[in-house]
């Protein structure tokens, strides 16, 4: 039988795909994909500077040259901190987005926009307290690398959470797909605070424990 004859005796597809989900959540969503990608990108970037940090400390008789003094604590421990406790109204945007919850999303996220620019304003104090210019040497310029690094991914998740706040208090709202977005946001900041943890050691207290 020709293949002509075979479509002509196929029968017309009449499915009707009305009630297909517009939207997943997790790995059935090509948004979470992305951000899956996105987050290998950038951890290569994170761990590319942390190896240029030890290969220059290598290079060093003394890791924080003289007469640089090691940075205050303070910002830092209370930057660590908030960001640690952040993933708390984090992990219940992400649960209320992907239980489709608008009312408990609206209540979340301004907190969150709220705890970002706290965390951005302690990290103004941080590059008060490092106590070394990031030209003055080698180790100056890799703490500098390092702290700009992460301050550009935590100013870029807090912008995206006011976006997505304003959002989620239109009729855009109620979309399903802004709920991914949530969700998928939500996923992002677990990696901006994970990655920060390493970080916070080689600033505050590798230029202590081998001076």
């Amino acid at each position: 039988m020709s293949e002509l004859a075979q479509n002509k005796e196929a029968p017309p597809f009449t499915g009707d795909l009305a009630e297909l989900p517009t939207h997943a959540f997790g790995n059935r969503s090509l948004t979470w994909w992305g951000v899956i990608g996105f987050m290998l990108i950038e951890g290569t970037a994170f761990a590319l500077a942390i190896a240029a940090y030890f290969f220059l400390m290598s290079q060093e008789q003394s890791w924080r040259p003289e007469p640089t003094i090691p940075p205050g604590l303070l910002p830092g421990i209370l930057f660590t901190v908030l960001i640690l406790l952040s993933e708390i109204p984090n992990t219940m945007a992400k649960k209320a987005a992907e239980a489709e919850d608008v009312q408990g999303v609206r209540k979340i996220l301004p907190w969150i926009c709220a705890i970002g620019a706290v965390l951005l304003i302690i990290r103004i104090f941080e590059f008060r307290v490092i106590n070394v210019g990031w030209s003055d040497n080698s180790y100056g310029s890799i703490i500098w690398a390092l702290l700009v690094l992460h301050t550009v991914h935590v100013l870029t998740d807090w912008v995206d959470t006011l976006v997505l706040t304003a959002l989620m208090f239109t009729p855009h709202g109620t979309a399903g797909r802004r709920f991914v977005d949530v969700s998928e946001n939500s996923l992002y900041w677990r990696f901006v605070w994970l990655s920060w943890l390493p970080i916070y050691v080689l600033i505050y207290w590798l230029p202590r424990w081998f001076h």
